[in-house]
């Protein structure tokens, strides 16, 4: 899809050759941050000479698990090397198997779907809520079926699941609840953290992450005894491992190697530390953000429930076609074209999945192990139908997202830019509404945008 420049002076948008919002210095603060604290908890570690959780007498481990525990408020943590691995232990951990159904939600990483896939469980996908943009539970109760064994409740961007509803379907029908909490370190619901209500949980330590490591890693949280010492053996060959003396190398269950190590576990414990006065004020850069935003009636800000509170991970922003005086069905197309514009202007708006997770085609062609989980006996086979996800296929066409760019906690003047290139584009909605109802009359419009997506950011890289 090629852009003209309207008849009416768009010299203000920089998508039409004017000066950005936000200059080309004022660029994304790393993360995660590394402070000389963290340098000297990774120094510790090197000098200790205890790597994994392996080493007898490793302890950088050990203590992140305690801490973590300790800050999510349950019993046991156990820490393995990545978020994934994290859910496929869990599930594993709580019984899942071969030719059980796991409910998962249609849109997340697609981490959250692989990981049952991974133990040759078949996942079955439920719309969203619009609003929350997290598992639907009236959608969560159709799916339900004999097979069901558990649910993986994302919550997507940092924003809880609406978790009493969903737990209150589990326990009716007795299935296990798993909360993917990879992007809500910190986020609570009803005054408690999440992490500690489903019956068993994880966490992702990816280096993009609020609380990271220097790398990977994942936690694991729960208040069951058994579970957590099933986690433990699976993250190491089946093998219980003692803290002091010799291995023994037997093994008691089949299990995977998704050892942590130590280096990345002194470094999120150094972190940690740091945690809560950064979340402190990521809210309030945040908030600021948002608020100047949602002055601007043409767009959707993220809406947060009272009884919960937002980890803000990634920030999701919607379009609204009739504040720019377009039709419905001109969503798309609007979402693409002030992607784009703002994109010109500084501000590294990009989607973030393009597709519901039962579309990709992991799924669609079901390229797990040969024809399995799919060909067990007893499991049916639910083909990807794009009417079962309306909602997932709204907020895909009409939404982009900020990522990153907010975490750091000096972030406050960028985010301002970000704010001011948001106004500026609400100034010159009517050039930009001209331009998408254009494109929504463009025959195939849609590939044609991805195409000058791919261009637009090369052009204008932030």
């Amino acid at each position: 899809m090629t852009i003209q420049q309207p008849a009416q002076s768009t010299a203000g948008l920089a998508m039409f050759g004017g000066t950005r919002a936000v200059p080309r210095d004022l660029r994304i603060r790393p993360w995660p941050m590394v402070t000389e604290q963290d340098e000297q908890a990774v120094h510790r570690v090197l000098r200790s000479g205890r790597f994994t959780s392996a080493s007898s007498g490793e302890q950088e481990i050990a203590e992140l698990e305690r801490a973590w525990a300790r800050h999510v408020g349950t019993e046991h943590c156990v820490a393995v090397s990545n978020g994934t691995a994290a859910l496929s232990v869990a599930l594993s951990a709580a019984g899942v198997g071969a030719g059980d159904e796991v409910v998962v939600p249609a849109l997340s990483f697609i981490g959250s779907a692989t990981a049952p896939l991974h133990l040759m469980a078949v996942p079955v996908f439920v719309d969203i809520d619009p609003v929350t943009f997290n598992l639907d539970p009236a959608a969560l109760e159709a799916a339900i079926t004999p097979r069901t064994k558990a649910i993986v409740v994302v919550h997507l961007h940092g924003l809880p699941a609406d978790l009493d509803r969903i737990c209150a379907i589990a326990d009716r029908h007795g299935i296990t609840v798993v909360e993917d909490a990879a992007q809500a370190h910190g986020a609570r619901y009803r005054g408690r953290a999440v992490g500690s209500i489903g019956a068993v949980n994880t966490f992702s330590l990816n280096v993009s992450k609020n609380l990271a490591t220097c790398g990977e890693g994942g936690l694991i949280t729960t208040d069951d005894a058994d579970v957590a010492t099933r986690a433990t053996m699976l993250r190491q060959f089946g093998e219980l491992i003692p803290a002091r003396g010799e291995r023994s190398y037997v093994a008691h269950l089949l299990g995977w190697n998704c050892k942590p190590n130590a280096i990345q576990a002194a470094f999120t414990r150094s972190r940690l530390a740091q945690f809560p006065a950064e979340a402190a004020v990521r809210e309030e850069n945040v908030r600021r953000l948002l608020g100047r935003v949602a002055a601007c009636p043409g767009f959707l800000v993220p809406e947060v429930p009272q009884d919960r509170t937002h980890a803000w991970h990634i920030l999701r922003f919607r379009v609204d076609p009739a504040a720019f005086g377009l039709a419905d069905e001109c969503a798309g197309p609007l979402r693409a074209v002030v992607q784009r514009a703002l994109r010109a202007e500084g501000v590294p708006a990009a989607p973030y999945q393009l597709q519901p997770l039962p579309a990709q085609r992991v799924f669609t062609e079901q390229r797990g192990f040969g024809a399995y989980p799919w060909a067990l006996p007893g499991v049916a086979a639910r083909p990807y139908r794009a009417e079962d996800f309306p909602a997932t296929l709204r907020v895909l066409d009409d939404s982009f997202t900020l990522q990153k760019a907010h975490l750091h906690p000096e972030a406050g003047p960028l985010l301002a830019r970000y704010a001011d290139a948001f106004e500026k584009v609400w100034q010159h909605r009517d050039e930009l509404a001209a331009v998408a109802a254009t494109a929504a009359h463009t025959p195939h419009w849609e590939r044609a945008s991805q195409i000058a997506d791919a261009e637009w950011s090369t052009a204008f890289p932030h």
